[in-house]
């Protein structure tokens, strides 16, 4: 089977990369309409990429690395992360309450956690926004200041901390070459709100770009309303030459309130109500925090072949989780990485060696007070202090063995995650666990031609349990000392490229990518429940083995076809266990066989979008885009699975120059069948509250005004 499907990989076009539009992506300092419909030819996109923390061609680079700029969702709503990022495949996000709240997974890494990121390591401007335990929340992800987004796809353990299913780094909009400033409104159905500014600087000495949003929504179902005030900076300046200096900020200050998931009976009577313990305890999410970096980058030597980077960054944390418990939680983060580069040649060959580290510091103090309809009790009930450090280190080296044509990767890396825990308050009492892991990966990249290669890859993967995942069941206890790190063993092989046909007008560009993926799990990390409350537990063994497929196709000039398409068998090969039900009565099942729940067999993006420029200084452009999700498994035992649905979205834009005025209108409308379905399942439920309904049609408009300087 596995020789059928390299075979099959050989002949495939297919790549969802999404350079859908040459112009770069930023609009100030444009005297033309927001888009070129030039293609922008493959062999052109040179572009740091995370997966391999080096500067590298996409053809190059023996992983499935993607690049979205902003270009490419200009006009659509991009509330969440699921609006922009849903061409891309193996990538499957699900939406709690249509807001940014979106749980992103992976090739199934990210799909246990019924809260917040885990299993993706999510870097803003290359800064980490995951914590040093993985877990993360991207609260400070602003799409009105994102220029372009970088997606390394797959096992990423080798180079990043808790990245088993790959890293997403989303850049700010600092690559622009003339000032401008821009105001952006937004509106919408369920009294959606977004408004903001965005200013660019740029002299010959510095660049700086400052963005703020404030962003208010009612929600679709009861209990689910939002507000957030972001601002996102960014300032750098060449203090020598082949040298950049960046200081790097944000602040955020947000509530968002949880509706809660619902059983299938409540699903049916209405789907959007609220599950009526979270309207009781008024459970929401009050988030404050800020960060500040400083980022310093030299180049040196003879041929400027040596690289050094060094980046520190502070951040200051602030949460109130009002649930069961009224919880207070003040964090501050303390980070530093540091990496060398160095190319050079050997019997004419090119070879390109880094070696770099990360060191993470996150101290806590977490409150509980009993919750009284939402509002803080005034008897503190347990204080704890806690402290996650994260310290790693990795080599790469990548290396030619034919001239132009075969390249070989090899990278590793060893992390070290420590958690300590003191409570204050009586019983005083304190815990610690420790994790390491070491994590090679091999992998090679043949290049047919210059715009076409096959790769493949074989490493492990290492990743620690995060904070609450470490929640004890047992009460006399601090954490759960069972639950172990989860590993896997990561093989993938694929082909990429970039098809020109400059002499014909039609499908005169295809880019394609097929990628055929096997993970070997041992200890998966799952959730169960226990009187109401999550905690987590090693499986024994899963298999996972995935097809991911997608081209980008310029039928003709403006007009072009994204087709994306994942089919992904995660299957539990011996998982037997304990579980406790509703009463607490405890039994032993046998999930062994079962499908892993929360990600589809299959899963298919398709749009159609076409760019006119009807002069000089006004282009229109449309889009369709369809999405088929097929269902999806609610918990371990395979008990119910939800039905499959398929969504249809479209947006209509224009983009007009008035001097030195830009003017940008659009609007679209989303589920436009009115669909009821399930967007979110609430994995491993006792209680059965496994549904959360996505989003009716909605609709929205955009109207934003630029000025260039």
């Amino acid at each position: 089977m596995v020789r059928n499907i390299i075979l099959t990989l050989l002949t495939i076009i297919s790549f969802t990369q999404n350079n859908t539009f040459s112009q770069t992506e930023v609009r100030s300092d444009s005297t033309t309409p927001y888009f070129s419909l030039d293609t922008l030819y493959y062999e052109l996109d040179n572009v740091v990429i995370t997966g391999t923390r080096v500067k590298k061609r996409i053809i190059d680079i023996p992983y499935p690395v993607y690049r979205i700029n902003n270009t490419n969702f200009v006009f659509d709503r991009k509330i969440g992360i699921n609006e922009v990022l849903a061409s891309v495949p193996g990538v499957f996000m699900q939406s709690r309450y249509g807001n940014h709240d979106v749980r992103i997974s992976i090739r199934g890494f990210g799909s246990r956690s019924n809260s917040g990121i885990r299993g993706v390591r999510i870097l803003l401007d290359g800064i980490p926004e995951s914590e040093p335990d993985g877990q993360t929340r991207i609260e400070a992800i602003d799409f009105n200041s994102i220029g372009k987004i970088e997606i390394a796809k797959g096992n990423s353990s080798s180079l990043y901390t808790n990245a088993p299913g790959g890293v997403i780094n989303f850049i700010n909009d600092i690559d622009f070459s003339r000032s401008f400033t821009t105001n952006f409104n937004q509106f919408g159905s369920f009294n959606l709100r977004r408004n903001g500014i965005k200013t660019g600087i740029r002299t010959k000495d510095y660049g700086f770009l400052a963005t703020y949003s404030y962003h208010n929504y009612k929600g679709y179902r009861e209990h689910n309303n939002e507000y957030w005030h972001i601002l996102n900076t960014v300032l750098e300046t060449t203090p020598a030459d082949h040298t950049s200096l960046k200081i790097l900020g944000y602040f955020v200050d947000g509530l968002i309130k949880i509706p809660g998931a619902l059983t299938k009976e409540e699903f049916a009577e209405d789907p959007y109500q609220a599950d009526q313990r979270m309207v009781d305890r008024d459970k929401k999410r009050i988030s404050t925090k800020g960060r500040l970096g400083i980022r310093f980058n030299a180049k040196f030597g003879g041929d400027l072949n040596n690289e050094i980077e060094i980046t520190s960054y502070g951040t200051i944390k602030y949460f109130y989780r009002p649930s069961k418990l009224y919880k207070i939680i003040n964090r501050y983060g303390f980070g530093l990485t540091a990496r060398y580069v160095n190319k050079s040649e050997f019997w004419n060959l090119k070879n390109e060696f880094s070696i770099g580290g990360d060191a993470l510091l996150q101290p806590a103090r977490t409150e509980y007070y009993d919750n009284i309809n939402g509002l803080k009790g005034d008897q503190l009930k347990q204080l704890l202090d806690e402290k996650i450090s994260n310290t790693g280190f990795y080599l790469s080296d990548n290396f030619e063995i034919l001239k132009d044509k075969l390249y070989a990767l090899v990278t590793g890396r060893f992390d070290h995650v420590v958690y300590d825990l003191t409570e204050e308050t009586l019983p005083s009492r304190n815990d610690h666990r420790a994790f390491d892991g070491f994590t090679p990966k091999f992998a090679m990249n043949y290049k047919l031609t210059p715009y076409m290669a096959i790769y493949a890859s074989y490493g492990l993967s290492f990743d620690s349990p995060a904070k609450n995942e470490l929640d004890s069941f047992d009460p006399s206890k601090l954490y759960n000392g069972e639950l172990e790190a989860q590993e896997s063993k990561n093989f993938e092989i694929g082909i990429k490229g970039n098809i020109i046909s400059s002499e014909s007008g039609f499908f005169s560009n295809i880019l394609f990518e097929t990628t055929y993926f096997n993970i070997i799990i041992e200890n998966e990390i799952v959730p169960f429940e226990k009187a109401g409350d999550v905690f987590f537990r090693n499986a024994a063994k899963t298999t996972r083995q995935g097809i991911e497929f997608g081209t980008v196709t310029d039928i003709f000039q403006g007009l072009k076809l994204n087709i994306s398409y994942t089919y992904s068998n995660f299957v539990y090969d011996n998982y037997i266990t304990e579980v406790i039900d509703e009463a607490g009565d405890v039994t032993v099942k046998d999930f062994s066989g079962n499908y892993a729940p929360s990600v589809p067999v299959h899963n298919i993006y398709a749009a159609l979008s076409y760019a006119y420029t009807f002069s000089s200084f006004v282009t229109g452009f449309v889009k369709i885009s369809y999405m088929s999700v097929s269902g999806l498994w609610v918990d371990d035992a395979n008990s119910d699975k939800t039905n499959a649905y398929n969504i249809l979205n479209t947006v209509l834009g224009f983009d007009m120059l008035f001097g030195k005025f830009n003017l940008m209108i659009s609007g679209g409308m989303n589920n436009i069948t009115d669909l009821v379905y399930v967007g979110f399942t609430n994995t491993n439920s006792t209680t059965g509250r496994f549904y959360e309904a996505g989003e009716p049609r909605n609709y929205f408009g955009s109207l934003n005004l630029g000025y260039t300087f």
